[in-house]
């Protein structure tokens, strides 16, 4: 069974026990440094905030997740996770190409904040196709660009 793209909202994640569970082993998961919170703690501070996460979904369970801050022109991606035991088979890299498509979808594109990220992570940004923009302040994914879409 393939890698899915599973969004999940505070209605998903207060309506499915799993869904929740899922959420909560990911972030369980996060380096101490690159999660602000508890893990229960952050997901519901994002959640009540009317944000989302996209999620990577196998065999109906949740593999990996990103937190999705949604504006006019852009998903901005923070808190990048997969579950230790999945990590390095892929999983991270197909979750970003499906929250790709899904914000080409929509007409937005991807926006992750340099402050938020670590040196490992802005190489992983520049293999997936993101650049940096002018002024250094993020790594941007325009999939519109390459389509003749807003720049």
């Amino acid at each position: 069974m393939p890698v899915t793209l599973h969004k999940v909202d505070h209605a998903t994640w207060a309506g499915d026990t799993q869904v929740a569970q899922d959420l909560s082993r990911i972030y369980a998961d996060a380096p101490t440094e690159r999660l602000p919170l508890p893990a229960d703690e952050f997901i519901l501070q994002h959640l009540s905030r009317g944000d989302f996460f996209c999620c990577a979904r196998f065999n109906d369970r949740l593999l990996g997740a990103v937190a999705v801050i949604r504006d006019n022109e852009a998903w901005w991606l923070s808190h990048f996770c997969v579950r230790k035991t999945t990590r390095r088979r892929g999983v991270g890299s197909r979750l970003l190409a499906l929250v790709a498509e899904s914000a080409h979808a929509e007409g937005l594109v991807l926006r992750v904040a340099v402050s938020s990220l670590m040196m490992g992570d802005q190489l992983l940004l520049s293999r997936l196709g993101y650049r940096l923009v002018e002024g250094g302040n993020y790594f941007e994914l325009n999939p519109l660009a390459s389509q003749g879409g807003k720049q």
